[in-house]
């Protein structure tokens, strides 16, 4: 495995990131751009989308997603290289905000159903594997630096419930493969930007079970990172107990393995606006009140989304007249 040193200069560093993020996935903004979506404030004054989660609702973070060759006539599923991801970056920065990024290692959606390779990487060894994982986070920091970002935070994976990079890095078939694709992921990153911060993204973050079991193999195995990120996504009628089991399984995370949490993609159906309202004010100020500040924020998935978006995804927080639903007034103060 390639292995390179954090630069012993500290250049490249990122900025001081935000004591508590309060974030938005924000990757699905540059392809509904192109299909001429625009957005409205609550007021219904027409501005940029990002302004108004920045001014309205005191998001301070975004979040952006990369995959490795996408397609790029496909807003919705492909469309965020590296270039177009350090656009929306740089246009992130430019207002002030901290930037993640989530490195997919795919072509296109990579979650806890499907892991898989890039179509350029599907014969590689995993030593090829390993390589190829470096060559394109550095390549990936190093699009973002010359835009003008360093980004604060990168995920390396998201979603990897059952590992990364599948067959190789299956996490059920071989814990140590995924912990070392995890270790040249962070050993990547650090090359360029010793500051930024990486993490390990993990969904249902109310399973327990789960994250002992993934979380206790990489750290067994050798993984280097440095935070552990959750998703939540609850109903409107069970929000209060998965949030409370989520955030026990948080602080358990960090008593066992004294890393800081991140609540990295939270969402609720766009009609239910009040649950979710109260479900995103409740984890965000028990997240941010973790003892010893290893909360370290919480973001909402792709709150932009207008309801049915991309063949029927329902948990963003705008609505069809182009004016937010309220949702997002829990993240205020």
């Amino acid at each position: 495995m390639i292995m390179f040193a954090p630069d012993p200069q500290g250049n490249n560093r990122a900025s001081a990131a935000p004591a508590f993020a309060k974030g938005a996935d924000i990757s699905w903004v540059a392809g509904m751009e192109k299909q001429g979506y625009t957005w409205k404030d609550k007021r219904g004054v027409q501005k940029d989308v990002l302004q108004i989660l920045r001014d309205d609702y005191q998001i301070n973070s975004v979040r952006i997603r990369v995959w490795v060759n996408p397609n790029m006539n496909d807003y919705a599923n492909g469309y965020m290289n590296a270039n177009k991801a350090a656009e929306l970056a740089a246009r992130a920065k430019k207002l002030g905000m901290s930037v993640m990024l989530t490195l997919h290692y795919s072509d296109s959606w990579a979650d806890p159903g499907q892991q898989t390779k890039p179509y350029a990487w599907r014969n590689f060894t995993f030593q090829q594997l390993m390589d190829a994982v470096w060559a394109h986070t550095v390549y990936v920091m190093n699009t973002m630096k010359e835009h003008g970002v360093t980004p604060d935070w990168v995920q390396i994976g998201n979603e990897t419930n059952n590992g990364m990079l599948w067959e190789d890095g299956k996490a059920s078939v071989n814990m140590k493969n995924y912990a070392w694709l995890v270790n040249t992921g962070h050993n990547a990153v650090k090359s360029v930007s010793s500051s930024t911060k990486t993490i390990v993204h993990l969904a249902n973050g109310f399973d327990n079970a789960l994250f002992q079991w993934n979380i206790g193999g990489l750290v067994s195995n050798g993984a280097n990172f440095d935070i552990i990120g959750m998703s939540l996504y609850p109903s409107a009628s069970d929000w209060s107990t998965k949030a409370t089991q989520t955030v026990n399984n948080a602080n358990n995370m960090i008593a066992a393995y004294g890393k800081p949490v991140m609540i990295t993609e939270i969402g609720m159906d766009y009609n239910q606006p009040a649950a979710a309202k109260s479900f995103i004010s409740d984890i965000k100020s028990k997240i941010r009140g973790i003892a010893g500040g290893k909360g370290l924020g919480v973001f909402y998935w792709e709150p932009e989304a207008v309801p049915g978006y991309n063949d029927g995804y329902n948990k963003g927080a705008w609505q069809a007249d182009g004016k937010p639903t309220i949702a997002l007034e829990g993240f205020l103060n």
